[in-house]
């Protein structure tokens, strides 16, 4: 996992941009985990809390538990950025993340479709601001994140 791969120029436009995205992670959040239902609607399935299948993205995205999981989302976002310089500590827990991923049934192909919606949540929420060299930055952070996460289908269950 190497931070190397973002310019300084990179780093300082993620910051920016997130610092004016950060302050309302719930809403912004909602703008993004919309989207991603719009693109891709048999994901909603892969949401349940206490057995309970939610009929409508609008459903879902009310729910306390699924606002929980949008706020746990916003971190993971804002562990990446705050760790710009060293990503490589942030490793272990994203492959983690990813094994956790695996296990409730999230593809790995899904996480193309959550770096779309991030994308269009991060112009919707910038406006004007969101440049092609601020966009460009956010598609290297992002893959660098999932790359990391993808190791967690990678690395075998114990006893395998």
């Amino acid at each position: 996992m190497e931070s190397g791969m973002l310019s300084r120029t990179q780093r300082a436009l993620i910051r920016e941009s997130w610092r004016r995205v950060s302050g309302s992670p719930v809403q912004h959040g909602v703008v993004l985990f919309s989207r991603l239902f719009e693109l891709d609607p048999d994901l909603l399935p892969l949401f349940q809390y206490n057995c309970k299948r939610f009929a409508s993205p609008q459903e879902c995205l009310a729910a306390p538990e699924f606002l929980d999981h949008i706020r746990k989302v916003m971190l993971v976002i804002d562990a990446a950025v705050s760790h710009l310089e060293d990503l490589p500590c942030l490793e272990e827990y994203l492959c983690n993340l990813g094994k956790k991923h695996q296990a409730v049934g999230v593809k790995v192909e899904s996480f193309s479709t959550v770096g779309e919606s991030l994308l269009y949540m991060l112009e919707k929420c910038l406006g004007a601001a969101f440049s092609p060299d601020v966009r460009e930055a956010w598609i290297k952070l992002y893959g660098v994140v999932v790359k990391a996460m993808q190791r967690g289908w990678e690395v075998l269950p114990e006893g395998d």
